[in-house]
């Protein structure tokens, strides 16, 4: 009793604070269910690495940034897990495990990763560092599409695979390898955001314009386009230059960079881009949202000043990255409610909920 007092009192603070800024748009607020990670690290877990030819244990040293999304009527969490804790940050190979819940904290977790490095026609891409930080989005007839980080400990690329089962991806490499000749080989980039709307209580890919969008970036974020979700297109400024719709704020929790979270939502008042953002003065990332134009989608109407969700638990606070991380990059409704996935400080995944009405 005393253990479901203190949950219950965290989450009502925790509700209580996340309303600092809320206007009509903005998806939430949110509350933590739980003073616990619904994802943690295990050394039990092993399977067979094609790449070094040996079995790795490879959920042994962090779990985070989880993708999210709904199928047979549970939530399924695709994480981010890194393998020998023996080595560096940096040093070790990140792997994409799968989860799902009927609750939405308990989960069951698959025996071996789902997407990793594999001796593949991408495996200049994926190895050695791995499949990192995945957010996922569902079309109409039920195909996955994963935008996902390769890392080869040269260059980060965004990306895709697609998969009817979540659990079998088909690797379609790096997102803007065919754009404008080849413009963008070597550039660096991660975190691909595809538009999607809701349906009832399923977020459904759907175009913008004729096509598929997708807000992508880092240090600043840009829209892209597709015709297939495989193939896309950067959108470029008066300049030829990557168009830069938003970017971060100077003395703001946003100014060291702004991140793409999970898939973004078109709802009556236009396009909602949760996002992560890096504050320059302590190095915490905390998740901000903004609202576009949906007829004009590089146009922002709207953004939150302060953040909805930052670093309060101890295991959000610290971790493997230790100035802290709310670390936003799975949305999904269900059962009436957000359910919202985040990375913890690069160690745990957490979770935080709505009961917002629509």
């Amino acid at each position: 009793m005393k253990r479901l007092s203190t949950i219950l009192l965290l989450a009502a603070l925790c509700f209580s604070s996340c309303q600092t800024g809320q206007d009509s748009w903005v998806i939430g607020p949110f509350y933590r269910p739980s003073d616990q990670p619904v994802i943690s690290p295990d050394a039990t877990k092993e399977f067979l690495c094609p790449m070094r030819g040996e079995m790795v244990k490879w959920q042994e040293s962090d779990t985070f940034n989880p993708a999210a999304t709904t199928k047979d009527g549970k939530i399924c969490v695709l994480f981010r897990s890194e393998d020998n804790s023996a080595t560096g940050i940096g040093s070790r190979t990140s792997r994409i495990g799968y989860a799902e819940t009927e609750d939405g904290l308990n989960m069951t977790i698959a025996p071996e990763p789902v997407l990793f490095p594999a001796d593949d026609d991408f495996k200049a891409l994926d190895w050695t560092g791995g499949c990192e930080d995945p957010r996922v989005a569902v079309t109409e007839d039920g195909l996955y599409v994963m935008m996902y980080t390769s890392w080869n400990h040269d260059t980060p690329r965004l990306s895709v695979a697609t998969s009817r089962d979540l659990k079998t991806w088909q690797k379609h490499g790096f997102a803007f390898a065919d754009a404008e000749g080849g413009r963008y080989a070597e550039m660096p980039c991660k975190s691909g955001s595809i538009v999607t709307r809701l349906d009832g209580d399923n977020l459904t890919i759907e175009k913008i314009g004729g096509k598929y969008l997708m807000y992508w970036g880092e240090d600043f974020v840009n829209p892209a386009t597709s015709e297939d979700l495989i193939h896309w297109t950067p959108m470029l400024d008066e300049n030829g230059e990557l168009l830069e719709v938003i970017k971060p704020r100077e003395g703001m929790f946003d100014s060291g960079l702004t991140e793409c979270g999970p898939p973004a939502v078109h709802t009556k008042d236009g396009i909602v881009l949760i996002y992560n953002g890096k504050s320059d003065e302590t190095g915490a990332y905390s998740a901000g949202q903004v609202l576009l134009d949906a007829k004009e989608p590089t146009k922002v109407l709207a953004r939150l000043d302060e953040p909805f969700l930052k670093p309060e638990l101890d295991f959000e606070k610290s971790g493997q990255y230790v100035d802290g991380t709310v670390f936003v990059e799975g949305l999904v409704r269900y059962k009436g409610k957000w359910f919202l996935y985040y990375g913890c400080a690069d160690s745990f995944v957490g979770l935080a909920v709505s009961d917002q009405t629509l």
